[in-house]
């Protein structure tokens, strides 16, 4: 079934650290070897041994409209053939801005990037630069992109002073990054009280979508508004997974909290390598050449990317999300009703069209700590017979699955049959 796909991994792996360019995508997660692709159209991906696969994974969030879009490839297409690159401004940037100061609740002023981790990277150092002060607070299970700051862990609880979670990562950069529990609000009182006016920002998914998707509780995203309003520290939205997926003007307009600064990225390339970070006026004149807060990018803004994102960006409105809601809300649906089918222990997160099955013996999933309590044996089992049924899911329990709006009925229909047949077998 996969054997070129093992042929092209061997071959990989020769040139490659771990044969991917992204580790998740080395399904070690899951005990096995990548898939290799070839082709997408639609809700559709076809691997390189031609086995067809309905794509719940979406480029991991980007492919809101499906693979192979007309309007996407097509505004590619057109300008590619005036040139792919300038180093100099372009008024495809400008029309960029604009529309996401449109469409974002929080954002008067907006910078492009090239990815979200560099949105996020950017958007830390601006805080810094802003209020004079040193320390952030993440959250543990939140994931920020591969920057030093962001890859800290809990120390001794989830209450502390952070440790690097990776080689590279020294502890006098760990030291600056605090690390509070998703969900809990307390945790994030304690590290204020212990550091007193030392805090520059607070930068959280308001949908966490690193851990599987864990739903912000009632009233946690206010309080966190609350508290750094009262201790003048910036609050920071992490929305490249949520930003334009879970409504056009993201997690924000959904919970109706307004963030300081606002990180963007996946939908906003329409599937190229794009991101942004952007705020209130006042906070983003700090960026130079305006400002002292140093932040530059070869590719910042390139306008092939700024041409994909903005087919994507002028089409999202009420119907395009009415019908993501349709389409997911069947998805799980009837992967409750198998689940109680099955009796196995597992239940299902979703807002939007972004979603994830724990296999857990609680009713959901509110933080890290519960999320590693998770049977990740068994998700990677029925990864497996879902792959052989056909149907594309993360390779990982970790992360969570992003609909599109070209998944149709008969795709309905497989994925939650695939679903049961998969739970029936790993009982």
């Amino acid at each position: 079934m996969f054997y070129n796909s093992k042929l092209a991994y061997k071959e990989a792996i020769k040139s490659i650290p771990g044969g991917v360019n992204s580790p998740v995508r080395a399904f070690r997660s899951v005990h096995s070897t990548p898939i290799f692709f070839k082709s997408g159209n639609g809700s559709k991906m076809i691997d390189i041994d031609d086995n067809e696969y309905v794509d719940c994974v979406g480029s991991w969030g980007p492919l809101i409209f499906g693979h192979a879009e007309n309007h996407t490839v097509e505004a590619i297409v057109n300008f590619s053939k005036n040139g792919t690159t300038f180093g100099a401004p372009t008024e495809l940037e400008t029309k960029m801005a604009s529309k996401i100061i449109e469409m974002v609740p929080s954002i008067e002023k907006v910078r492009m990037v090239s990815s979200g981790t560099e949105a996020t990277m950017s958007a830390i150092r601006l805080a810094r630069g802003y209020t004079r002060k040193d320390l952030i607070i993440k959250f543990s299970g939140n994931y920020h992109g591969h920057f030093d700051s962001f890859l800290i862990k809990a120390g001794s609880g989830a209450m502390t002073l952070g440790k690097p979670d990776s080689q590279g990562v020294t502890e006098n950069i760990a030291k600056d990054t605090l690390v509070a529990e998703f969900n809990d609000i307390d945790s994030v009182v304690k590290l204020f009280n212990e550091n007193k006016d030392k805090i520059a920002a607070v930068i959280i998914e308001p949908i966490a979508g690193n851990m599987g998707l864990v739903i912000p509780e009632d009233n946690f995203l206010n309080d966190l508004r609350t508290i750094c309003s009262e201790n003048d520290s910036l609050l920071i939205f992490d929305e490249v997974m949520s930003g334009f997926r879970v409504s056009k003007g993201g997690a924000q307009e959904l919970y109706d909290v307004i963030p300081d600064i606002t990180t963007l990225g996946k939908i906003i390339g329409g599937g190229l390598p794009a991101g942004a970070y952007g705020g209130k006026s006042e906070i983003m004149d700090h960026v130079a050449p305006d400002g002292p807060v140093y932040q530059a990018g070869t590719l910042s803004g390139n306008p092939l990317a700024m041409a994909a994102g903005l087919s994507v960006l002028e089409r999202l409105n009420d119907d395009v999300y009415s019908k993501l809601e349709d389409i997911s809300s069947k998805i799980h649906e009837g992967f409750q009703i198998n689940i109680e089918k099955t009796g196995v222990n597992a239940n299902v997160a979703r807002v939007g069209s972004m979603m994830t099955l724990f296999f857990s013996n609680s009713d959901r999933v509110k933080n890290y700590t519960e999320a590693k309590k998770c049977n990740t044996t068994l998700y990677s089992q029925y990864f497996k017979s879902m792959l052989e049924f056909g149907i594309y899911l993360p390779p990982s329990q970790y992360e969570c699955l992003f609909l599109s709006n070209k998944i149709d009925e008969y795709d309905i229909e497989k994925i939650i049959d695939s679903n049961l047949k998969s739970l029936q077998k790993i009982k």
